[in-house]
C-alpha cells in the first residue's frame, strides 16, 4: 500500500475530557498527511501549549485493522479509516488535566454510529518538534486554501466563458429566427402584391369594356333562319267571306 496520492486532511475534531472537568474545552486543528509513500502523519494542535502527533506505518495500520476487526480487502479498510478521520464526529479525547496542558490524548474515529470504532493514541510534542508541527500545519493549510481558491477562480472563469458562449449562441439563434420571419414576410407580401396586380388588370376599364362589348354582341346576334323556331299547326283567323 502506498500513500503517494493521499490527499491531506484538515478538520476540527470534537474535544472531550476523559473525566469531568471545569476547564473550558480547547479548540484543536487536525492535519493528516502522507510524509512518504509508506507513512501517515497526524498532527493535532491548539497553537498554544498542546501539540500531538501520530506516526502510522502500514504495519501499524494493519494492527489497527486487526484490533477493530474490520474485514474485507486492505483498500476497503483504508477507505473506512480515511472516512472515519473525515467524519464530523471525530473526537480528540484529552486525559490527565494538569491545568496548563494535558498528559495523554487519543483520537476516536467512527464512520457512523454502530460501526467499528478506531482508536489512535497520540504522542505529545514539545519545543522544536511542536513548533515545526504547527508551522507545517499552518503552511499546508494555507497552501490548501490557495489551491482551493485557484480552483474556484478557474471554475468561475470557465462558467463565465460558458455563459458568454451560451449568450452568443442564443443571440445567433434569435437572429436566424428573425431573418427567417423577415424572409417569410417578404415572400408573403410579394405574393399578395402579385394577386392584387392580377385582379387589378382583370377589373380594369379596358377589360371590363371588352367583356361588356362581347356581352352586347351576344345579345344582339341574329339567330339564323334554320335555327328559328317553326310555328306548327293551323292558324285560326276570321273569314268574313265564309
Amino acid at each position: 500500500m502506498e500513500f503517494e496520492d493521499f490527499e491531506p486532511i484538515f478538520c476540527e475534531p470534537k474535544v472531550e475530557f476523559s473525566a469531568q472537568s471545569s476547564s473550558p474545552l480547547p479548540q484543536f486543528l487536525l492535519h493528516a498527511y502522507a510524509s512518504d509513500s509508506s507513512h501517515l502523519v497526524i498532527h493535532a494542535a491548539n497553537f498554544h501549549s498542546d501539540t500531538w502527533e501520530a506516526l502510522l506505518s502500514v504495519s501499524q495500520l494493519e494492527d489497527i485493522r486487526d484490533i477493530t476487526g474490520i474485514g474485507g480487502s486492505w483498500s476497503e479498510f483504508f477507505d473506512y479509516f480515511i472516512t472515519s478521520i473525515k467524519s464530523a464526529d471525530l473526537k480528540l479525547v484529552l486525559e490527565g488535566n494538569s491545568g496548563a496542558s494535558y498528559g495523554k490524548a487519543k483520537l476516536v474515529a467512527q464512520k457512523s454510529k454502530g460501526m467499528p470504532v478506531i482508536s489512535i493514541p497520540l504522542t505529545k510534542l514539545a519545543d522544536t518538534a511542536a513548533r515545526e508541527a504547527m508551522s507545517n500545519l499552518s503552511l499546508r493549510l494555507f497552501n490548501a486554501f490557495k489551491s482551493t481558491k485557484n480552483s474556484l477562480n478557474q471554475e468561475q472563469e470557465h462558467n463565465a466563458q460558458l455563459t458568454k458562449a451560451i449568450a452568443a449562441e442564443k443571440a445567433k439563434s434569435e437572429s436566424m429566427q428573425l431573418l427567417e420571419q423577415r424572409q417569410k414576410f417578404q415572400k408573403t407580401s410579394a405574393l399578395e402584391k402579385a394577386d392584387v396586380s392580377t385582379n387589378g388588370l382583370q377589373n380594369s376599364p379596358e377589360k371590363q369594356a371588352t367583356r361588356d362589348t362581347g356581352s352586347t354582341k351576344a345579345k344582339n346576334r341574329v339567330v339564323p333562319a334554320h335555327r328559328r323556331t317553326k310555328v306548327r299547326g293551323a292558324q285560326l283567323c276570321d273569314n268574313d267571306e265564309s
